[in-house]
Parts: C-alpha cells; structure tokens; sequence
C-alpha cells in the first residue's frame, strides 16, 4: 500500500492596508488557498479585491468604523487541516491560554512589526503592515503552510 502525503494548504497573511492595497500584495496572495485579514481594513474596497483571490477570514481592526466594518467579527477562529487558528488584531486581546483550547496559530496586526515567534507551543505571527509603511518598518505580508499537524510561517518584504 503507498501512503499519499496530504496536500499542504497555503494560507497568506495581510494585515493593516489602510485602504491601501499594493499590486506587490495581491501578487503575494495570488494561488493561496485562504486569506487572513488581521485588521486595520479601513475600507470595503480592500476586502472586494481579495475576495475573488481565495475565502477571507477577517476581523476588525481598531480603524474599521461605520457601517461598513459593524459586521466584521472582533476576532475569529478557523481550522486548517489540522492546524487551529486563532484571528485577532491586537495581541493585547488574546486570551490567556489559547494552546488550551488546542490553538497552535495566533495571527495578529495592529504594530506594523512582522514576527514570527513560539510560545509555549503556539506559534504567534504578525504579518505586518501591508499598507502605507510607517516610520521605517519594512511593507510586508506573510503566509502560512499546512500539512496536516504541521504549519511553518514566513514573512515577506513587499517593496523596498
């Protein structure tokens, strides 16, 4: 019998546009199985353009006001594979012991610093700001890949 190795799921991660959305990040996320929006949208029109690249998970940044945000969860959840993966924009609002709950991802926004860290078995990743730079922090998304149990994240630098 031959063992066939599970297809890896590729999960691209944007956060902070800004109303601003870079043909170098619709270019990152093209082929991506899902999109991560980690907040800081500011605008319907960010969303109406990745949505025809792969389903969306977003939650609210703290700029996403009025009517057209009032929808967009604070935080969210999704399954990948094997892999839980927990949505909020600022790190200050995860909840304590998330690997309880058998989270493994942590995705967050709002600093505009991408990292990529472990803690106590939680891999959290920002992937920074895709939008306008600010101050002298690099322009840059990221993305997830899933095989199974396994998820390895990396982060990329949009422009110069």
């Amino acid at each position: 019998m031959v063992k066939r190795r599970a297809a890896s799921s590729r999960i691209g991660l944007i956060s902070d546009t800004h109303n601003l959305l870079r043909p170098e990040a619709l270019a990152w996320l093209a082929g991506c199985d899902a999109i991560i929006h980690a907040g800081d949208i500011c605008n319907q029109a960010v969303l109406d353009a990745l949505a025809p690249i792969a389903p969306l998970t977003v939650v609210r940044g703290n700029n996403d006001t009025g009517d057209w945000a009032a929808s967009i969860p604070l935080h969210a959840t999704l399954d990948v594979q094997q892999v839980k993966i927990f949505v909020v924009h600022d790190i200050a609002d995860v909840r304590p012991n998330l690997r309880d709950e058998g989270v493994r991802v942590v995705v967050t926004g709002h600093s505009h610093k991408p990292l990529i860290v472990e803690r106590d078995g939680v891999l959290f990743v920002n992937p920074g700001s895709a939008g306008p730079r600010r101050f002298k922090l690099p322009v840059s998304a990221g993305m997830l890949t899933i095989e199974g149990a396994n998820v390895e994240a990396m982060l990329r630098t949009l422009t110069a």
